[in-house]
């Protein structure tokens, strides 16, 4: 049977920009393209095509059941419109026909529509300094696959560690397929270093030590598949899986990785800020003690150095350092000290925040964020870090208490990344219903 394919390029190119799909275009420029002629007529049919594709669906999505005329009442598109359009996403698998009800008017009851999606998959792979994780949903998010292994990517060659990461890809792969799902709309991967998302390059991961790694096309070719994949970095990512579990999301946000490296992950104005490359978020590479430990990156008294994980170990518990352990068990075994009083864990949290504090101080002078979220580590002793932190932000916030932000947890934690992964292939679905084929030519 013949897969269907969304186009790696095209998907790439639209990392930054799923976020929240917002209706753009009107029925009545149906008509407008209709009568517009010239070979622009077809190019304009085709976009309003896909953006009343997208509204229709964005419609059953929200999680109720609804019907065709509960739809034309909401877009203002004809109900002849919303028929035509809901029959082509059945046709794509992508919503069902659910029971008969009645909408007030005399004649025939209709039916009611849904969200399908249980043949459309994504993966979410995520490659982090002492473990690899996969996740792979269908399109109504319901969770199919999901697994954790850990393994020592900082001490290992990339080709090593892509040959494991596609075993991992693989097995997860037949999992998603041993479900009946017979379409995998793409492959996302987040990676802790700087990411060329149009070419699915990693530029340089300073703790992993690499330097132009082409992931994506690795990838690929150790898996055979023609399904996309797109790479990103794990802040990102992060940032769009917290910001969509938000239920009033942040226009203006802060993801902090608290891992062996600490990234941001920036939303502002309620999108992604990559920057003019790509490589924004380096919090963690700003110095903030010229006399401080060397960092990964080749300078001294980074930010990272002082409220990374292995910092944190250092300050609150040193006899944990050199312990080879997961992330997630070592952010653990962290909180329980501090639960207990022990008394190098207290004043380790403290010193560390005030750090924190430090940090967080940049991020709002520069960006004036609603909100920042606590990943990895540092979501899981948050309790024990916004104290102090929130101490040293206030005096450094120029702008006073008016610009003080919040400081909270990730919902997620250690798995934010590899969910933001595989939310954006299936945003992009959403975005674009055109990108999964008609079941006629699945099967032609």
């Amino acid at each position: 049977m013949p897969q269907r394919t969304l186009h790696s390029t095209a998907l790439a190119s639209r990392v930054a920009h799923l976020l929240v799909w917002r209706p753009y275009l009107w029925e009545v420029q149906v008509a407008e393209a209709a009568t517009g002629g010239g070979a622009r007529s077809g190019v304009d049919q085709t976009a309003v095509r896909r953006t009343n594709l997208a509204r229709v669906l964005e419609e059953v999505r929200r999680g109720e059941v609804v019907s065709r005329a509960d739809i034309a009442g909401r877009t203002t598109l004809t109900k002849a419109t919303v028929s035509s359009l809901a029959s082509e996403l059945l046709d794509r698998g992508l919503i069902r026909e659910t029971g008969l009800r009645r909408d007030g008017a005399v004649g025939r009851p209709g039916r009611s529509l849904e969200l399908d999606g249980g043949g459309i998959t994504a993966l979410g792979l995520e490659i982090n300094s002492q473990y690899l994780a996969a996740r792979g949903t269908d399109l109504a998010g319901r969770v199919i696959v999901e697994r954790r292994l850990s393994f020592d990517a900082m001490r290992s060659h990339p080709e090593t560690t892509l040959d494991r990461l596609a075993g991992l890809a693989r097995e997860a792969v037949t999992e998603l397929s041993g479900t009946g799902s017979s379409f995998l709309a793409g492959i996302a991967v987040a990676v802790p270093g700087l990411v060329d998302a149009e070419t699915g390059c990693v530029r340089y991961a300073p703790n992993l030590e690499w330097r132009s790694v082409p992931i994506a096309e690795a990838l690929r070719a150790r898996l055979g598949s023609d399904a996309p994949i797109v790479v990103d970095n794990e802040a990102n990512l992060s940032a769009l899986a917290e910001l969509h579990a938000m239920s009033q999301p942040a226009a203006d946000l802060v993801y902090l990785t608290g891992e062996v490296g600490v990234g941001a992950g920036l939303i502002t104005g309620g999108r992604l800020l990559r920057g003019s490359g790509g490589f924004s978020g380096e919090i963690g590479h700003i110095p903030v003690d010229l006399d401080g430990q060397p960092c990964g990156c080749g300078q001294r008294g980074c930010l990272e150095t002082k409220i990374g994980l292995p910092a944190v170990l250092r300050t609150a518990a040193p006899d944990l350092v050199d312990r080879e352990a997961d992330p997630q068990d070592q952010a653990h075994a962290l909180r329980q000290r501090a639960e207990d009083g022990a008394p190098e864990a207290v004043a380790g949290f403290d010193e560390v925040g005030r750090w924190l504090g430090i940090g967080v101080s940049v991020l709002v002078n520069l960006l004036n964020p609603d909100v920042v979220v606590l990943g990895g580590y540092l979501g899981t002793v948050a309790p024990y870090l916004v104290p102090a932190a929130m101490r040293e932000l206030r005096p450094r916030a120029v702008a006073g208490d008016a610009a003080v932000c919040r400081i909270t947890a990730s919902t997620y934690g250690f798995s934010a990344a590899v969910r933001g992964a595989s939310s954006i292939v299936i945003e992009e679905i959403f975005r674009d219903p055109l990108r999964i084929p008609a079941a006629e030519k699945l099967t032609g």
